[in-house]
């Protein structure tokens, strides 16, 4: 899955990109107004350009969504704008809605191969720029593509390159701390209760989790030597008995369920004796919150290596992030997390 460099031939008041799937589309200058359909692609615009050329959102966004942080961002005018489509990611685009709002280009991301890019150019007569986040949708050189092509085609160029700078640094940073700590000092970790297609219980985790792999963290699921979502058995967490567990606190609820029916399961893992469970942020959410992400990872460095982040506020670093990503908007966000999830913590399965 090659993707060709950018191309353009840059007319007066045309430029040809490249998209994610290899298409050539031409698009007029300048953009002004712009629909984002598809898991995450309101999303990866909002980075780039705010909220100041979206002329329509899909019904799944018009629902004000906690742990999506673009929606929380940009909420009143999600509010006002007319709804282009139903959303979501097994749906189609709706082409008469879409033109309805008269946009100048169409993002999207997961819903459309090349075929059915093509078809829907076609029928709307508005250039279709597909995006995408790679396959495990955090770091991954997908992203960074797509954000260099909006800021292409919006003429924001010097922001899209902060945001791919302020990622990759950011990921750097954490590398750079934590690469040539001894393994004998690294204790053995474990994520849980990670929503997939829903919420699930501890039972679900990640191999190669892309928070800890930037980390060097001792992710004991990556024994099962699977990427991506992994569902496992209790008696494999009782058996790999890790040093910490991290929790996603959006399906804390499950966990506490499940507790409440089996506490000798728990009370048998050594971090819940040395009460060293702890709850991250919900960062999946109709496809990634990278802001989010970059947050937990903070949080996460500071209780895996306290000794090398002691010098980090983790809740400060949130407030920074999301400023970055959103502007001022962004400045409440980590408040309102709190607010719904209880923010960074020691997580009690008993109360």
């Amino acid at each position: 899955n090659v993707m060709p460099d950018f191309t353009f031939s840059q007319g007066k008041s045309r430029i040809e990109i490249t998209d994610l799937l290899g298409r050539k589309v031409e698009i007029n200058k300048p953009v002004k107004r712009v629909v984002a359909i598809g898991p995450g692609a309101l999303r990866l615009v909002s980075y780039v350009d705010q909220f100041n050329r979206i002329v329509g959102v899909e019904n799944i966004d018009k629902k004000y969504t906690i742990g999506r942080s673009y929606n929380m961002a940009f909420n009143d005018i999600i509010e006002r704008l007319p709804i282009i489509g139903q959303g979501g990611p097994d749906t189609s685009p709706d082409p008469e809605k879409i033109i309805s709002v008269n946009p100048d280009v169409i993002f999207v991301i997961q819903l459309l191969d090349r075929d059915g890019a093509d078809k829907l150019q076609n029928r709307t007569k508005i250039p279709v720029v597909v995006l995408s986040y790679g396959t495990l949708g955090t770091f991954e050189e997908d992203l960074f593509k797509s954000l260099e092509v909006i800021g292409k085609v919006l003429d924001k160029e010097p922001r899209a390159k902060a945001l791919i700078s302020f990622i990759k640094n950011t990921q750097r940073s954490f590398t750079l701390r934590t690469k040539y700590i001894r393994d004998t000092n690294r204790p053995s970790v474990y994520v849980g209760a990670l929503g997939f297609k829903g919420a699930r219980g501890i039972e679900s985790t990640q191999g190669f989790f892309p928070l800890f792999t930037p980390l060097y963290i001792k992710n004991v699921a990556d024994s099962i030597g699977k990427k991506g979502s992994i569902f496992i058995e209790k008696e494999k967490l009782l058996l790999w008995d890790p040093d910490i567990i991290f929790v996603d606190l959006g399906n804390l609820y499950l966990v506490k369920e499940d507790f409440s029916k089996n506490p000798d399961f728990y009370k048998a893992l050594k971090a819940y004796r040395k009460q060293n469970i702890y709850g991250i942020l919900p960062y999946n959410n109709y496809n990634t919150n990278i802001d989010t992400a970059l947050c937990d990872m903070y949080y996460i460095a500071k209780v895996v290596y306290p000794k090398e982040f002691r010098d980090i506020d983790p809740i400060e670093k949130a407030n920074e992030i999301y400023t970055f990503f959103f502007g001022e908007r962004g400045r409440n966000i980590y408040k309102e997390m709190e607010k719904a999830y209880g923010g960074f913590r020691k997580v009690n399965l008993e109360e």
